[in-house]
């Protein structure tokens, strides 16, 4: 049996920090994929564009640049998606407001299934590792 239930409000702050957490694995995901991206090819830009004298020095740089976007693109991305969260569920509880909130349907997965049945007869109740006192 499923039952039917509305949404009216969201909490601001707690849908916020949850968009924000998602945005910052987002971005824990882009930026390692922008981060190893400007370690390779910044790094052989770099030293390419140096000549003999200083290519250790480019290849260090696109390293640094690359783990700097490991590290700060994540908490962009976090930071971002906290204060559009905030926005989104102030938009959402003005809106749900006026229009009426979110139906969701939900189910109780407890009524599915049966209860086991109880014990038989023979077996003890203090003691579950006791054999039965009559032999079936």
């Amino acid at each position: 049996m499923a039952n039917m239930v509305t949404v009216k409000r969201v909490g601001v702050l707690s849908f916020a920090k949850i968009q924000g957490l998602l945005m910052a694995a987002m971005g824990l995901l882009i930026g390692v994929f922008y981060g190893l991206f400007i370690m390779v090819f910044g790094a052989a830009l770099m030293s390419a564009g140096a000549g003999r004298g200083g290519g250790g020095a480019a290849v260090a740089g696109g390293i640094v640049g690359g783990v700097m976007a490991m590290i700060l693109i994540p908490i962009f991305y976090g930071v971002i998606g906290l204060v559009f969260g905030a926005i989104s569920a102030l938009i959402y509880n003005a809106v749900s407001g006026v229009i009426g909130g979110l139906e969701l349907e939900l189910e109780n997965k407890s009524e599915l299934h049966n209860t086991p049945p109880p014990p038989p007869d023979g077996w003890a109740t203090g003691n579950q590792y006791q054999s039965p006192s009559q032999p079936y």
